[in-house]
């Protein structure tokens, strides 16, 4: 049984597979933040996934130093990168070769102003719900007053998401709030933006390869090699701050484009290559 990340669904189904006896492989194994609460639940998921997998794909070798110290014996270790690459690479290479599925993609967004820099928003995470989500919304007001910016935040369905930001954050002409888009249409977006506030882990992975830089809208991450090597700074959720950061990298191209440039320390799109290939080398023709 072969389960990716951090979800509860990821969770259930290695537990399942344990206590049926059913080898288990985890793809992205050994992200920490060392917090319980923070992600929540996720953190605790990813943990119990780990304790029940016989084969660990770490995506870096942090996250693999990561489980050498939780006692993983380094034969069930595999550094593989992160398959979200692969997708992204997969995507990519989709919507640039062909006209005809950009058109459509754009067709079912909202017409963005090529004279402004696109700002992409996204934000989720439960343990912001309280304040920090209408901190992220002020600042994303203050920084919608500038006339060279364009703001798109496909919303979250859960409610409380909806609810903060539609009563937080108004669409204008340079605000747009729209309803969630399908993968292909999130690169497209990602593709196009000049800058990504999110507190989202997938993005802090992705928007290297794009050369964006990403603004994190949390106090801690699994993803800590992104702002080791630089691609993303840690910006948590207070208003002041997020918006000085953005402001400097609108304002100061030199700063940006040094962000921007950084090589992605999360993988050059072959894990899955490296994941089957592991797969035969310790189960043969078992795999099939």
């Amino acid at each position: 049984m072969l389960v990716h990340g951090d979800t509860t669904t990821s969770f259930a189904a290695a537990l399942a597979s344990f206590y049926q006896g059913i080898p288990v492989g985890h793809v992205e194994a050994g992200l920490r933040t060392g917090n319980l609460a923070a992600p929540w639940p996720e953190e605790f998921n990813r943990r119990s996934v780990d304790l029940t997998a016989d084969l660990l794909w770490a995506p870096t070798p942090s996250a693999a130093a990561n489980l050498r110290k939780e006692g993983a014996k380094s034969d069930r270790i595999i550094l593989s990168g992160n398959t979200v690459i692969d997708a992204l690479c997969i995507a990519k290479d989709m919507i640039e070769g062909d006209a005809a599925l950009r058109d459509r993609i754009w067709q079912r967004l909202p017409r963005v102003d090529s004279r402004r820099r696109l700002i992409l928003v996204t934000g989720h995470r439960r343990e912001s719900f309280k304040s920090g989500l209408a901190n992220v919304c002020r600042a994303l007001r203050r920084l919608a007053e500038r006339s060279d910016v364009e703001i798109i935040w496909p919303l979250h369905p859960n409610p409380q998401v909806r609810v903060t930001v539609e009563r937080e954050l108004r669409p204008a002409d340079n605000v747009h709030l729209i309803a969630p888009i399908d993968y292909l249409g999130f690169v497209a977006l990602m593709m196009r933006s000049h800058l990504i506030i999110s507190d989202s882990g997938g993005i802090q992975e992705e928007a290297p390869t794009l050369l964006k830089p990403v603004l994190v809208t949390r106090d801690e991450t699994e993803r800590p090699e992104a702002v080791a090597a630089g691609t993303a700074v840690l910006v948590g959720t207070s208003a002041k701050r997020i918006h000085a950061t953005a402001t400097h990298l609108l304002d100061d191209a030199s700063a940006y484009a040094r962000m921007a440039g950084l090589p992605n320390p999360f993988g050059d799109g072959r894990a899955a290559v490296r994941i089957v290939d592991s797969l035969i080398a310790r189960y043969g023709g078992k795999t099939s």
